[in-house]
């Protein structure tokens, strides 16, 4: 296109730029056919539709507390959801909800011991399936790690045993998954932006019983300023002049970026406090109602995947829980791509989904493994 030709588009570009901005909370985002199936306080588990299948251990989706779990659903042709339904399995979601100011009491403790045991113990009623894998990404792959040491340190209330296991009490959890997950915060950006004293997480929590989830996007958008407040729209200008801008892959991320939950002040006091300024998970004096999180106990089969250019939860940051647990079934992948990109970009669904949905398949048969509770 010859400088004429730019000149003259501009007028046109700017209208179209202009329109892809204002219509994108229009875009359909997490559109495939779920179902609920159980639902306590804010928070929901859903099971998606699906007469496809095939393999025996369901997969348990969940997310971080800071954003919605559409990102799992993105839009149809870029969603990690539909991509495991094509591959057979039977997928669940446990959506953390919305909360609000009655939510104030909702700890760390709250969303693991309470919310993800009851998801776990209602996936298995509905899939009718002894075993489920969980899969967590950010926050809740945390969270999920959380889960399965007290599961299999018999810190938390046993989960009905069905009778094809006979009387012995066996783990709920077959195989655990996380992605871009924070395990030892040490040396980040977000470490030395809220783990010193220059963030009196006290004094915000004690004011406000939620904290607004704008302003937590407002402070993860600060850690990439020119990125976030200046490259993405000007590559969409770029892309809208030249004429090769896809309105539909634009809008429904940008949709899912700008809806952000309020975090319970309670759960923000302790997650800030327990991961960033105390760093309590991998020294091990975590405590979640006076059980301690000892992350040797996991020892299911563990499937740890990092992004190379996360800035949220930086490679060196999740490396830590491949030393820490006691699995002799342990994969790492790693690829290109930031925090979100990895599992929503562009590339993801070759580039990494197929390696997901692989390792899966390889432990999803219907023979139970008799790892016991102890």
């Amino acid at each position: 296109m010859n400088p004429l030709q730019t000149l003259t588009r501009l007028p046109r570009a700017a209208v179209e730029f202009s329109n892809i901005l204002l219509t994108t909370g229009d875009a359909t985002i997490g559109a495939t056919g779920k179902d609920v199936v159980w639902t306590h306080r804010k928070v929901t588990l859903y099971r998606y539709r699906s007469e496809n299948r095939r393999h025996e251990v369901p997969v348990l989706l969940v997310f971080a507390l800071i954003n919605r779990p559409d990102i799992f659903d993105l839009s149809p042709g870029n969603s990690f959801v539909e991509f495991l339904l094509e591959q057979g399995y039977d997928v669940f979601l446990l959506d953390w909800g919305v909360p609000a100011d009655e939510d104030v009491d909702m700890g760390i403790d709250s969303y693991v011991c309470d919310e993800l045991h009851s998801g776990v113990r209602e996936t298995l009623r509905a899939s009718g399936a002894p075993q489920l894998t969980l899969l967590g990404w950010c926050i809740g792959a945390t969270l999920c790690a959380m889960y399965v040491a007290l599961m299999r340190d018999a810190k938390l209330a046993q989960l009905p045993t069905p009778a094809q296991c006979g009387p012995a009490a066996v783990d709920p959890v077959r195989n655990l998954v996380v992605l871009t997950m924070p395990v030892d915060p040490s040396n980040s950006l977000y470490t030395s932006w809220v783990g010193g004293d220059e963030l009196d997480v006290d004094y915000v929590a004690d004011r406000l019983p939620v904290i607004p989830g704008r302003a937590i996007d407002w402070a993860n958008k600060t850690m990439k300023p020119v990125t976030n407040w200046w490259s993405t729209y000007r590559r969409l200008f770029t892309q809208v002049a030249a004429g090769t801008a896809r309105r539909e892959a634009y809008q429904p991320m940008a949709k899912w970026v700008a809806d952000n939950p309020p975090f319970p002040s309670r759960a923000f006091r302790q997650w800030i406090t327990w991961m960033y300024k105390e760093n309590r998970l991998v020294r091990g004096t975590l405590r979640l109602r006076g059980a301690r999180v000892d992350l040797t106990r996991i020892d299911t089969p563990l499937l740890v995947v990092t992004a190379g250019a996360d800035h949220i939860a930086p490679r060196h940051t999740t490396l830590p829980i491949l030393d820490l647990v006691s699995s002799s079934d342990v994969t790492h992948i790693d690829r290109p791509g930031g925090h979100i990109g990895l599992m929503a970009g562009s590339k993801a669904r070759k580039e990494i989904w197929p390696n997901i949905a692989g390792w899966l398949q390889e432990r999803s048969s219907a023979a139970i493994d008799l790892r016991q509770v102890p």
